[in-house]
């Protein structure tokens, strides 16, 4: 474990150097590593984990994500069992139901934690708010944390490429002793690019934060708030989406990824980068209130309330859909749709064909 100076502070960091994936194969050698869920996360983490050469088996209730599971080679009776039986095989059990399910299964879980097998998470939730949740493992149990920062789909797409997706790994329950070894292995096994320490709770704050905030949420909207602009200035829907997002998808935030924001200034005009440099500060003032009143709203455990009692009502998926089927058929995402089909690979193909 090496200490990196971020910005003046230390943390701890490990890389796949240091840690390689032999150690990782040798420390869990005699687990059986149990994905429970094969919803979002768990496609990516299990199969990374089965290619990587680990013991995996996975617990799925019979469903479409079931019918995927056999899809992607997961053998009934063999390495794909109901979740239940799964808990009972594993010794370490990879919590990656959503949410609402595992406050729905946790009493199927928790009668399968006998003393010295491994709880892991890649989500702070459950344990953060336990109040609200009713997560609260038994005292003989390890406790562990492995949050890739990003999809189960980009955490299986870079694995596949050769890289890595970075995660956060925390420990909040070290009943063998072994915890750290075991959860190092883990975030090494699912395809970590690097593994950087925090808490269940910070990691759940950051993520609730960054979700609605500039990954998801505060991103929509100020698309949707520029595309609306242009177009209410006779702007057409091609050229404000161009504008909007396909420049920045498929070329800037490119640069910021490879460099940094100070490397894509630099490769746009000196007109864009002063008003860019002028404009940022009012974007901020604009923008901190909002995230100071987002984060408390995280802190104080509201935004688990709101995330809990929504997925309790009946109606909850079908409401969903109707949100999401309205970005989906809105005029910006509908050009979105046209814009991408006429995107070089797309036309090759179209040649070709």
């Amino acid at each position: 474990m090496a200490k990196i100076n971020f910005g003046g502070v230390l943390e701890n960091v490990v890389t796949r150097e240091e840690f390689p994936l032999e150690k990782a194969r040798q420390i869990l050698q005699n687990e059986t590593i149990a994905v429970i869920g094969y919803g979002v996360q768990g496609p990516g983490q299990a199969l990374n984990l089965r290619d990587n050469g680990f013991h995996v088996i996975v617990g799925q209730r019979k469903s479409a994500s079931y019918e995927q599971a056999q899809q992607d080679g997961w053998v009934e009776g063999v390495d794909l069992f109901e979740v239940e039986e799964a808990a009972q095989r594993g010794t370490i059990l990879c919590n990656l139901l959503s949410d609402a399910g595992q406050i729905a299964l946790w009493p199927t879980l928790q009668k399968h934690l006998q003393p010295g097998k491994t709880l892991y998470f890649s989500h702070g939730f459950g344990i953060t708010y336990h109040t609200q949740t009713g997560i609260v493992p038994p005292p003989a149990v390890d406790v562990v944390l492995v949050a890739p920062k990003g999809s189960g789909t980009s955490l299986r797409r870079l694995f596949l490429e050769g890289k890595g997706l970075n995660s956060s790994y925390a420990i909040f329950q070290d009943a063998t002793g072994k915890a750290l070894d075991k959860v190092l292995a883990l975030g090494i096994g699912v395809g970590s690019g690097y593994l950087f320490e925090t808490t269940f709770q910070k990691e759940v704050f950051s993520d609730l934060t960054g979700e609605r905030g500039v990954l998801m949420g505060a991103l929509a909207g100020m698309m949707e708030a520029q595309y609306e602009t242009l177009r209410q200035n006779g702007h057409s829907p091609s050229e404000a989406f161009n504008e909007t997002v396909e420049e920045l998808t498929e070329s800037l935030i490119k640069l910021v990824a490879e460099k940094g924001m100070d490397w894509m200034y630099a490769n746009c005009s000196t007109t864009a980068q002063r008003g860019a440099l002028d404009w940022r500060h009012r974007f901020k003032a604009a923008v901190l209130p909002v995230f100071q009143e987002l984060y408390q709203s995280v802190a104080s455990g509201q935004e688990a309330r709101i995330v809990i009692e929504a997925n309790q009502k009946p109606d909850y998926r079908q409401k969903l859909n109707e949100e999401l089927r309205e970005i989906r058929e809105s005029e910006m995402w509908q050009t979105g749709a046209q814009v991408r089909q006429l995107r070089p690979e797309h036309a090759k193909i179209a040649q070709e064909n």
